[in-house]
């Protein structure tokens, strides 16, 4: 048997026919000649040519045929036991047939009696010894069935007894043993010895002549199907005899179908993707004599394509076939054969353009299956590599991706060649980054029990994305998630929550996604942060597991929807570079906070406090993107927004956002009967009165008197959760009391009336005091003795005042240095040493260069009083113990 010679390096000369030319009758749409030339520099026979059959004998005489009848239904009735018997049976039927289809009397018999001649081969080749060519019986078998297949009666079509006679007959040469066993010298024949190598390549002549007599006349390209089907398990056996010898008749048969080629429709060739693809993994193969057969293969099976193309194809896209061949007619003139079937991506572009799509769904399902089944190395690498080049150059044109990504999903677990896995998880990032695919992918992903396997988790760790696609494909994974919280109460958690949960976590570990998390960190944070407040307390028993994703063993009850939820926030702060808000939720135990039914609001209070603090750009992207997210979601949704929202209202970034989207929200939330909103609304309220620059003074004004509303508002069995919030508002009341704004001014004196009721203490008359505090320091000095006295242990008055130094309005910022220097006398003046001034005396020196000329001497005598503070408990030790030496003090 020959194979491609090295010598033929002749490039392909393709040339486009011309379409218009082609025949359109309805019912058969044949190619001549001239509308695709026949490519050159292909082999010559490599087998006997099969048009020897074409010409038969002459008609047999009727008293031939008569008797020729009668000697095989004796051998129906009867018993074969002799070689000679066999091979006359054989023979007659052989015989009888040459006389069809001029003889009715033998037509009709052959007709009648198809069954028993099926069932007569079948006896033949079972008794043949197995892996032994010492008979001729399996030769005359094939000459026998190849007779009636040239007569259109095919003994290996049309019912299940046939298909069964093609699939032993195929079996009983190409499952023979290497012939380098057959060729063993212990192989001699009774009568002398004999050369098995020349029975065996006339046997395997026979068998292929057989399968080029059914395709000869196969106009509908329904008998290649049915070779395809039976030839496909042997040409992806693990041995390489079996598989050599199935490619080189795939191949032969590929040849004559391609000389003898006279399409008609209806084409009935189902099966053109898978045979693509086997018989490109095949050019890949390790043994050399299977890729050389296989790159032959391919050439004829690219022609028979052109010409299918062109019968099937549909008028209107006339023009695209066109362009297809003439695409495909460059390529093919850049390379010879070999080098041209040796390059996968090569052969991917060619085929790729004349593929529908479900042909390329076959293409890829049985590239896969191929990748499963060869084991080789190397061509499990070049079936990764075809893959990769077809889903590129294929673009959006598959179907059927969910069965793709389920056979994917299985083969990860199977392949044992890191690279190999590599290049099937790359095909997955292909199919994700075409957004006609994404969702599809995603969801597929994430039907599969959590937390992942490790093949799946490194699938989601090592995502191979371009980077403009890389936001898409977060922001769609992002998306499943938010859809579960802004849908209403149900029963049970959503399985698609847990599990895009755990894919983000992964993702993140494996930071290929690094610019698209960045860009998306709001969004993610949030959406985390609300997800940890839907499963806290919650079992995987408490989510809506599908039917049979956890067949083999329950799930373990360390596994809880709120671990995966942490650490998938933790896991975000660290690819984020939030390592000091990492650390600040850590030193103050904010995750278990965090995972709390009751403290819950606390986590995220300190985890925005700490982001507010230490990145002030991620924490205003953060408030932007809460306007929307607080009006959507259920109430858990809401919560964890509001509480995140609240916090961040402390930043000079509130003070650009109209009244709608902050003071009315507040507002709203004092009317509700929820607990936690109002003082979310409190504490809100509280934040927005610290602000000296509102958008404009009507809208401080108004969060002023809301808040003194919401004071009054408040139950008596709630008091005890809103005091600490009415405590931390009487610094900034005081101060703004002193606002230039009459208005503002005038409403912080009365609902610093209002806090003072509620806290059940009576202010003392300087407050109502309107004269600027510097003109009359000794009734500061009498607020001052009151509030340090009443705060002390509750509130940090004294850092508190001294934030307000840096407001913008003059007015606030005379009164809060003033206030600061005359409170140093009244708070604990040894708390006050052993804590330091040093943050406090910085604050104040800077105030030394202030423009303003009152602020700086209002400053210089602040400073004066603080560093005396500190220093009279000094004296005073002193003191005491020089009297004490004198006696002067009595002991």
């Amino acid at each position: 048997m020959s194979c491609a010679s090295d010598s033929d390096s002749g490039s392909v000369d393709l040339q486009l026919g011309n379409l218009e030319d082609i025949k359109k009758q309805p019912s058969s749409l044949e190619l001549t000649d001239s509308d695709i030339t026949e490519i050159p520099g292909l082999p010559g026979e490599s087998l006997t040519d099969t048009s020897r059959h074409l010409t038969h004998q002459g008609p047999l005489g009727e008293v031939v045929a008569e008797q020729l009848i009668q000697s095989i239904q004796e051998f129906f009735n009867g018993e074969l036991k002799s070689e000679l018997e066999k091979l006359t049976a054989l023979r007659s039927l052989s015989s009888l047939s040459q006389t069809l289809p001029s003889d009715e009397t033998t037509e009709s018999f052959i007709h009648s009696h198809i069954a028993d001649i099926v069932h007569l081969l079948s006896t033949l080749v079972e008794e043949e010894p197995r892996q032994s060519l010492f008979s001729p019986v399996l030769q005359e078998v094939f000459i026998t069935i190849t007779d009636f297949s040239y007569q259109d009666v095919y003994l290996l079509f049309g019912s299940e007894d046939r298909a069964d006679l093609f699939s032993l007959v195929t079996k009983s040469v190409i499952a023979l043993p290497s012939i380098k066993i057959l060729t063993h010298p212990q192989e001699i024949m009774p009568g002398g010895s004999y050369n098995s190598q020349c029975l065996y390549r006339q046997t395997f002549q026979a068998f292929v002549e057989m399968l080029q007599s059914l395709v000869i006349k196969d106009r509908h390209l329904e008998n290649l199907d049915i070779i395809f089907k039976h030839m496909h398990p042997w040409l992806q056996s693990d041995k390489d005899h079996e598989r050599e010898r199935a490619t080189t008749s795939m191949t032969q048969v590929l040849k004559c179908l391609f000389k003898h080629l006279s399409l008609q429709l209806p084409v009935r060739f189902q099966r053109l993707g898978q045979v693509v693809a086997l018989m490109a993994l095949l050019c890949g193969d390790p043994l050399k004599e299977v890729a050389e057969e296989a790159a032959e293969g391919m050439h004829y099976l690219l022609h028979i394509t052109l010409k299918l193309k062109c019968i099937t194809y549909d008028k209107k896209n006339r023009q695209s076939l066109k362009r297809a061949m003439k695409k495909c007619r460059e390529l093919l003139e850049l390379y010879n054969i070999k080098q041209f079937y040796s390059c996968p991506f090569r052969i991917a572009q060619v085929f790729e353009v004349f593929l529908n799509s479900n042909e390329l769904y076959q293409f890829v399902m049985a590239t896969l299956d191929g990748l499963k089944n060869l084991k080789h190395p190397h061509t499990q690498l070049s079936a990764g590599e075809l893959l990769i080049a077809l889903v590129k150059t294929a673009q959006s044109r598959f179907e059927k991706v969910p069965e793709i990504m389920g056979v994917i999903c299985a083969l990860l677990s199977t392949i044992s060649q890191p690279k190999v896995c590599q290049q099937i998880r790359n095909i997955v990032s292909l199919f994700l980054s075409r957004p006609k695919y994404t969702d599809t992918v995603i969801d597929h992903l994430l039907c599969h029990p959590v937390p992942y396997d490790r093949h799946l988790a490194e699938l989601w760790r090592t995502l191979e994305v371009e980077l403009p696609k890389t936001t898409w494909i977060l922001w769609r994974l992002l998306r499943k998630l938010q859809k579960c919280h802004d849908s209403g109460t149900q029963e049970k958690m959503a399985y698609v929550a847990v599990a895009v949960t755990d894919a983000l976590y992964e993702v993140f570990v494996g930071n290929r996604l690094r610019a698209a998390t960045f860009r998306l960190f709001p969004q993610l944070l949030m959406t985390l942060l609300i997800q940890v407040h839907h499963t806290i307390g919650l079992t995987m028993s408490d989510v809506a597991i599908p039917s049979g994703l956890y067949p083999e063993q329950e799930v373990s009850s360390e596994v809880t929807p709120l671990c995966f939820a942490i650490q998938a926030t933790k896991t975000l702060l660290l690819r984020t570079f939030c390592w000091q808000e990492f650390n600040i939720m850590e030193k103050n135990k904010g995750w278990t906070l965090l995972e709390g039914k009751d403290c819950h609001l606390q986590g995220v209070s300190l985890l925005a406090n700490a982001l507010l603090e230490r990145n002030h750009l991620l924490a205003h992207k953060v408030m932007y993107l809460l306007v929307p997210f607080l009006n959507r979601g259920n109430d858990k949704h809401k919560l964890t927004s509001a509480g995140f929202f609240v916090e961040l209202l402390q930043s000079p970034v509130a003070r650009r956002f109209p009244s709608i989207y902050c003071v009315a929200r507040l507002k709203d939330w004092l009317l509700l009967e929820n607990n936690p909103f109002k003082i979310l609304a409190l504490r809100g309220l509280c934040y927005l009165t610290r602000q000296g620059e509102m958008v404009r003074p009507d809208v401080h004004r108004f969060s002023m008197i809301l808040f003194g509303a919401s004071i009054k508002s408040v139950k008596y069995t709630d008091k005890k959760g809103v005091e600490s919030q009415v405590l931390d508002s009487l610094v900034p009341l005081l101060l703004y009391s002193q606002d230039e704004n009459d208005a503002i001014a005038a409403e912080s004196r009365q609902v610093l009336t209002i806090c003072a009721q509620f806290l059940k203490w009576k202010l003392p008359q300087a407050v109502y005091c309107k004269a600027p505090w510097f003109i009359n320091p000794s009734d500061v000095a009498t607020i001052c003795k009151f509030f340090g006295k009443k705060c002390k242990g509750k509130v940090d008055i004294l850092a508190q005042t001294l934030m307000f130094s840096k407001n913008a309005k003059l007015p606030i910022r005379r009164a809060a240095v003033l206030f600061v220097g005359l409170l140093s006398r009244y708070v604990d003046h040894s708390e006050l040493g052993t804590k330091g001034t040093d943050w406090i005396e910085d604050d104040l020196k800077k105030l030394l260069h202030d423009p303003e000329p009152s602020l700086r001497i209002i400053a210089s005598q602040a400073l004066f009083r603080i560093q005396k503070a500190v220093a009279e408990p000094h004296s005073r030790q002193t003191l005491y113990g020089l009297r004490k030496l004198t006696g002067c003090l009595p002991i």
